[in-house]
């Protein structure tokens, strides 16, 4: 299974691109890096990439709607078949629409402990409140500037000869330290059969009297006092997988899943026909989708007075 693949957006010297970049380098990193794009030809990031072997992608905002600009550098991004954007430096202030089709999987750092000083001019702010430290953030970028979830932070201390200069080089030492490695563990998670496992969990346990329970070593969920209808199968006698196991209708419906897109089903060992296997582990997991499939795996085992109270719900 390959590595997580990253893009960065930049717009100026690239030295936040090479500390991921570098950090990508080292033995056991969980990322790689596919592509560096920029709205700005010149950036000397670019010429950074370009000599470390990384493609790039360059195309000048000017003149151009930002919606229209923002298509370009998506088609870039895709077509380097990036799963995950780190901002490093890119000027730009993204479209909703733009945010809206990464969600979830871009991140971006900010020179300050946010929630404080959102925006520009975060060290003098600092410094003017009277602030014991300063810091930088590493967050998930939503349409909220500077707004998205917290991934990690670290403090620095403001001296009292500290100018906003002299306080922003330290910050950015910090931000180099942290920002590879919540880039590693961010995009690690979606691999990882803990987080996996909770994801399936959270939208399982959801469903109308489900208890989960421990079966031939796997979390397994059921009716409590009845059937199972999932299971997620870790690294089942060595295979190297983490996926989900549900219901279906038979052996039919099992072999088109398997032949529309085999590396993502497989059929089960030991469940017999009317279970597939879905792959957790790939990187691009629906979870809206998984959703929905344990929803109806859950149905074909609820006793008759739980699937009409769900169908009542779901009129609401």
């Amino acid at each position: 299974m390959g590595k997580p693949r990253v893009a960065v957006l930049l717009s100026g010297n690239g030295t936040t691109m090479s500390s991921l970049l570098f950090h990508s380098r080292l033995p056991g990193c969980p990322y790689e890096l596919v592509l560096v794009a920029s709205n700005v030809p010149e950036a000397r990031g670019l010429r950074i990439a370009e000599a470390e072997g990384i493609p790039t992608f360059a195309h000048d905002h000017k003149g151009m709607e930002r919606e229209a600009h923002e298509a370009l550098m998506d088609a870039a991004l895709r077509e380097a078949g990036a799963e995950y954007i780190a901002l490093c430096g890119y000027m730009r202030v993204l479209t909703p629409g733009f945010v809206d089709k990464w969600a979830g999987r871009m991140v971006n750092t900010h020179p300050s402990l946010l929630p404080k000083y959102k925006g520009l001019h975060t060290h003098q702010r600092a410094i003017e409140a009277g602030d014991s430290h300063g810091g930088c953030s590493v967050h998930v970028v939503t349409a909220e500037l500077d707004g998205g979830p917290l991934l990690g932070q670290v403090a620095v201390h403001i001296l009292p000869d500290d100018t906003p200069d002299t306080l922003g080089a330290r910050v950015l030492m910090a931000e180099y330290q942290l920002y590879p490695r919540m880039l590693a563990d961010y995009v690690a998670r979606e691999r990882s059969p803990e987080w996996l496992t909770e994801q399936v969990r959270r939208r399982a346990l959801v469903l109308p009297e489900t208890d989960e329970v421990s079966s031939h070593g796997m979390p397994c969920f059921g009716i409590a006092k009845g059937k199972k209808f999932a299971y997620v199968s870790i690294d089942h006698h060595g295979d190297g997988k983490t996926a989900l196991l549900v219901k279906i209708s038979g052996a039919d419906e099992q072999a088109q899943l398997i032949e529309n897109d085999p590396e993502r089903y497989y059929r089960p060992a030991y469940f017999g026909d009317g279970w597939i296997a879905i792959r957790l582990d790939l990187g691009d997991t629906d979870w809206e989708a998984i959703g929905g499939w344990l929803q109806r795996s859950w149905r074909s085992v609820a006793p008759r007075r739980l699937t009409e109270l769900l169908d009542v719900a779901d009129e609401f």
